[in-house]
């Protein structure tokens, strides 16, 4: 089963000023999201939600980064929605509350 990935231009922007090795890594890890977005085994990949039980998903990529992301099976779309370096990301993990608590 693979999945189309969606990422707006903004997102897109953000990752091309990475550094080389950044920018690098971040597109082959978010490719890696075509074949298999669902989390498994490997701890990169988490599902979120909200309070209001709006579902979505995170991935660590590398030390450095996080994106998250949308995931519809019906369409099978992946939707990037925020790339951020992981400390914004972490202060951001108050708004949400991790399916495997």
């Amino acid at each position: 089963m693979t999945f189309h990935l969606l990422i707006e231009q903004e997102q897109v922007n953000k990752i091309n000023g990475f550094d080389e090795k950044s920018r690098r890594i971040t597109k082959e890890k978010l490719k890696t999201l075509r074949e298999n977005p669902f989390p498994g085994k490997h701890g990169d990949k988490e599902k979120l939600c909200l309070k209001d039980g709006y579902v979505l998903y995170r991935l660590h990529i590398g030390r450095t980064w996080t994106a998250f992301y949308r995931i519809c099976e019906e369409d099978k779309t992946v939707k990037i929605l925020d790339v951020m370096p992981i400390e914004q990301a972490h202060k951001k993990y108050g708004h949400f509350k991790s399916f495997s608590e």
